[in-house]
């Protein structure tokens, strides 16, 4: 077996001791740890691969200029963005296999920031004591990064901490080990995105079905606000050569603050890159008002409310509401330098949103879809089909829309 080299992220002058110990595991398992040190303070346990003055330095600072700051905002910027530098250029030199951060919340968070200049598919491991949902919201990002709890704080070197330490050891030496990236993308070329959340499933089971039986490889994101944040990294990135987004409601939710909101730049990357898009409507309608949502007062009071569960509860956007979603949807569709294609089921845009249902309004609908139309470049097609989203007929229209834009 080859050895691998993983980065091992930590600060030296406080966690020397716990650094120290991690770095002589993946040893053990027959790997090189490269160490970062990122102390700001004090002396370090032991030299680094890559010493605080390098980071600094990399970050347009002295190192002794940091350790003499109060503005630690500043200096914990500086260190981080010298860190990136150094780890692209050792990625560009072909040195990094895998890659972890063991400390505090701090560290937790600076290092998952650095973890960032690292692409899809080189395992990341970010081990911390407390991994509080507020914060590991911020290291997860849209990366594929795994955060192991060690309960125990980083404080000495007790039994505890060293069986963590060691398991810590083993499991980034073990992705490492079965990791198989590539920087050059080998997707086929009938390789095509879908969307889909609970609301959809059997759409895009009947998507994935219809797409598969005709070659095509089919890769499902989970559209909450994560995964498909990522899912237009990855087409940026080139990933793919189609897209069927059953389920673009980020756009509307990073609107209104919902809890679905994707970013500012969901719904563009497809167009940038000029691959097809066939777009449906599932969730736009509809939005969360349970008591995660900051302002879930303003919508949970609302006529319309379906209680899902304790935590979970949804109402629909008002028709001023959507008819500013439908031009930013518009907006940013416009753009797009590839085919695209809106198809409209007429009887409910999801599982919890048709006939009988206290949250299917048709009309309401009606208003967002003349806006829409409004909104939108006459050659952008928008087709309306007599159906609800889950029904077969109109994931068989997804799949036939997709593959004639494909061909």
């Amino acid at each position: 077996m080859d050895s691998k080299n993983i980065v091992v992220l930590g600060t030296l002058d406080t966690k020397g001791e716990q650094i120290g110990f991690l770095k002589d595991h993946i040893a053990q398992e027959g790997h090189k740890a490269i160490v970062f040190d990122l102390s700001m303070g004090g002396a370090p346990l032991f030299e680094a691969d890559i010493t605080p003055q390098e980071i600094a330095q990399a970050g347009g600072k002295d190192i002794e200029e940091i350790k003499s700051s109060r503005d630690r905002a500043t200096i914990t910027q500086a260190m981080q963005t010298g860190a990136i530098e150094k780890i692209k250029q050792l990625f560009s030199d072909g040195k990094i296999d895998g890659i972890i951060a063991a400390g505090g919340i701090s560290m937790a968070i600076t290092g998952s920031n650095i973890m960032r200049a690292i692409p899809f598919g080189v395992p990341k491991l970010i081990v911390c004591p407390a991994a509080m949902p507020s914060y590991v919201a911020q290291c997860f990002g849209t990366m594929d990064v795994a955060i192991m709890q060690s309960i125990v704080e980083f404080a000495g070197l007790n039994d505890l901490l060293k069986d963590v330490l060691a398991r810590a050891a083993g499991s980034i030496c073990g992705m490492a080990e079965k990791a198989s990236f590539s920087e050059t993308i080998t997707l086929s070329k009938k390789s095509i995105a879908i969307t889909q959340f609970g609301m959809s499933e059997n759409c895009a089971k009947n998507v994935r079905q219809y797409l598969e039986e005709r070659e095509y490889t089919v890769y499902p994101f989970h559209a909450q606000g994560i995964s498909d944040r990522a899912l237009d990294s990855l087409i940026g990135q080139g990933y793919f050569s189609g897209v069927i987004d059953i389920v673009p409601a980020g756009v509307i939710e990073e609107i209104f603050e919902g809890n679905r909101s994707a970013g500012p730049d969901r719904l563009e990357a497809a167009g940038k890159r000029g691959i097809p898009q066939v777009i449906a409507p599932c969730g736009i309608n509809i939005t969360g008002c349970g008591p995660t949502r900051k302002d879930n007062e303003k919508y949970v009071s609302r006529e319309k409310v379906l209680k899902v569960d304790k935590l979970r509860a949804a109402t629909r956007y008002n028709v001023h509401e959507l008819k500013i979603g439908a031009r930013a949807y518009a907006e940013k569709l416009n753009k797009a330098k590839g085919p695209v294609a809106f198809l409209i089921p007429l009887k409910g845009w999801s599982s919890i949103d048709k006939p009988g249902s206290i949250l299917f309004d048709p009309e309401e609908d009606r208003v967002f879809v003349e806006e829409l139309r409004r909104n939108l470049k006459p050659e952008i097609e928008i087709e309306e089909l007599d159906c609800n989203l889950e029904d077969p007929q109109f994931a068989l229209a997804l799949g036939k829309k997709l593959e004639a834009l494909h061909s």
